[in-house]
């Protein structure tokens, strides 16, 4: 039922008057056919693989690569392969949009899932939250849904690194003279950027770039940062043949379904959890759920000292290793699905550390 303000509520109360019920509307739901599909896109069949794993278990992203490649493309067709919301994610989510005041009066339940994309020029105040009188910001906004920076190196120092703490804890505290306010802020990033200032660093293209630009316009993206992307993937130039295939390629519905599939298997066993999916997973949780067999840990032992990982990258690579399992509904993480998830956290050596 829905109330205009906190008078008619009382009235209701104390059964002096009636309130309307909100009915679910079909039309009030966008259909994820109505979506841009996954099939327009060219190539990037790894880059699509990555997107799947990342709705799977709703992880951080980040698309690396030249102009013109699809990072883009990708990113917007998220939503379609993501699940329809619970009731429980509707009124949370409704919830935060009435707080700020974004409530549409003809539709006021909102039932897709968020997509928030803000311009590189928006402030912190308006990603993070706050403001002379305190609001959610974007990340709050984009609650159980997608939160899309594009050209991510671009956005200003202070705004990507008030990123790190909401994209670890999954809330943010907006503090004040007057209140502090805590929002949450639960929400899959995808961040794409070019490798350097040209947009040709690493590619079969020559780059005009010096190693000086390079390694400024890289360095925007702190180590930290970077460490809280569970998917690192590349999105290299499509060519010509790729952009000539007449054939269609796997659609929002079949990865739609696939996603679907491994959430219910993430549902299950998280039922007796405060936490539904695997991104959200505790310490404790991933030494419960992510268990691996003598020959997954001797790879996992390698490519921790190999490439100097962190603790937080560690449990990021059993998380998405999870995923990776869940997808293929396999109840034990095999040493494949553990190679799948490291391929995506190589990327750093090949641009940040090479740069």
């Amino acid at each position: 039922m829905a109330a205009n303000n906190l008078q008619e509520v009382c009235r209701y109360l104390e059964n002096n008057a009636e309130l309307l019920k909100v009915s679910k509307k079909d039309n009030d739901i966008i259909s994820p056919n109505n979506l841009p599909d996954f099939a327009d896109v060219k190539g990037q069949e790894t880059a699509k693989r990555g997107m799947q794993i990342a709705a799977a278990g709703s992880h951080n992203i980040l698309l690396i690569g030249p102009p013109g490649g699809g990072k883009t493309m990708l990113a917007r067709r998220m939503p379609g392969i993501m699940p329809d919301m619970t009731r429980e994610e509707v009124l949370e989510t409704t919830r935060i949009y009435s707080v700020a005041g974004l409530l549409n009066p003809d539709h006021p339940l909102i039932e897709n899932r968020p997509f928030r994309a803000p311009h590189k020029n928006a402030s912190a105040a308006s990603i993070i939250g706050g403001g002379r009188i305190p609001r959610p910001g974007e990340i709050t906004l984009a609650q159980n849904g997608v939160l899309f920076l594009d050209e991510f190196p671009e956005f200003s120092r202070d705004v990507l690194e008030a990123l790190r703490q909401p994209l670890e804890d999954k809330v943010v505290t907006v503090a004040r003279a007057q209140a502090t306010h805590t929002y949450p802020a639960d929400f899959a990033l995808i961040g794409s950027m070019n490798p350097c200032p040209c947009g040709f660093f690493g590619s079969d293209l020559e780059c005009a770039c010096t190693p000086l630009q390079i390694q400024k316009y890289l360095s925007r993206i702190s180590g930290p940062l970077l460490d809280r992307m569970d998917l690192h993937v590349e999105v290299p130039r499509v060519n010509y043949e790729q952009l000539r295939d007449r054939g269609n390629g796997e659609s929002s519905a079949a990865i739609r379904e696939k996603v679907i599939r491994a959430r219910d298997i993430q549902k299950k066993r998280f039922s007796r959890h405060k936490i539904r999916l695997n991104s959200q997973m505790r310490p404790a949780d991933v030494k419960k759920y992510c268990r691996l067999d003598e020959e997954s840990e001797f790879l996992l032992k390698n490519a921790f000292d190999k490439l100097k990982m962190s603790a937080r990258a560690y449990d990021r690579i059993l998380k998405v290793s999870r995923t990776i399992a869940d997808l293929e509904g396999c109840e034990n993480i095999k040493v494949h699905h553990l190679a799948e998830a490291l391929q995506y956290r190589s990327l750093d050596r090949k641009y940040w550390r090479q740069a």
